[in-house]
């Protein structure tokens, strides 16, 4: 048994209860238990709205709900708002924990409860953060400069939405997460203020060692990608990737002028 009664595992859900279910049923079955459990749902469809209400009895989770969808940033911020523990393990629910985070998961916040620098360690990622320094067993400490040869612009995402453990009082450093936008601008300027506001991150160097993402046919991802993001036209790549350089860096130097 792990229990961690300084945790409260937060969840965001959109139209998903079977996914969330079977988020659920691997935390039990790897034995984890949490200060609480906060399901925030993003107005769901009826049918899905029901399930979590079913569900609630068997999982003993709080439910914070909503009449209308506002997107990821409200419900974030609302389910957050409901959160009493120090720490924050904050997943989304169409991803699965692996057999090995249980231990890997204890040794993190192991690290953060011994070095209070640390606001947040990452456990997943699309692709491996450029500069990283080794700090303890599995993890490493984020690097980020805006030095130009730390080149490209990849070291900008030093901030993300996937699974990751970070301090309740994330808040007060970095602000609340932008609400009544799409959801990647929502994440991009979170992003941006985690920077500016200097934060410290560690990273798990094995990007797909402790979680999957897993989206059925029937339940999809509910987040829906521009053209732009997922076309592999190559001389619409290298216009992207152009575009974020510059982008990046221009916004980081403007911004952190007024922080």
């Amino acid at each position: 048994m792990s229990i961690f009664n300084n945790v409260s595992l937060l969840i965001t859900h959109y139209n998903r209860s079977s996914s969330l279910e079977r988020l659920l049923l691997r935390f039990q079955e790897l034995d984890f238990h949490f200060h609480e459990i906060v399901v925030s749902d993003d107005g769901s469809k009826p049918e899905h709205l029901e399930r979590l209400k079913e569900m609630q009895l068997s999982y003993n989770y709080i439910l914070v709900t909503t009449l209308k969808n506002k997107g990821l940033g409200n419900n974030i911020n609302k389910g957050q708002d409901r959160v009493s523990a120090k720490y924050t393990l904050y997943v989304q629910e169409d991803f699965v924990p692996k057999d090995l985070f249980k231990t890997e998961f204890a040794a993190s916040l192991s690290m953060m409860e011994e070095n209070e620098q640390f606001d947040m360690t990452r456990y997943y990622a699309y692709f491996k953060y450029p500069y990283l320094k080794p700090y303890r067993g599995n993890f490493s400490e984020m690097i980020f400069s805006s030095w130009p040869w730390y080149t490209g612009y990849r070291k900008f995402y030093y901030y993300s939405d996937h699974p990751h453990l970070r301090r309740s009082n994330f808040y007060e450093k970095f602000g609340r997460y932008a609400e009544g936008i799409p959801v990647e601008r929502t994440e991009y300027r979170m992003m941006m203020s985690f920077i500016q506001h200097k934060g410290k991150a560690l990273f798990y160097n094995d990007i797909n060692g402790l979680f999957s993402q897993e989206n059925s046919s029937s339940e999809p991802s509910t987040v829906q990608r521009n053209y732009w993001r997922n076309t592999k036209n190559p001389l619409i790549v290298v216009i992207k990737h152009s575009y974020r350089y510059l982008k990046f860096h221009l916004d980081f130097h403007l911004q952190n002028k007024s922080v």
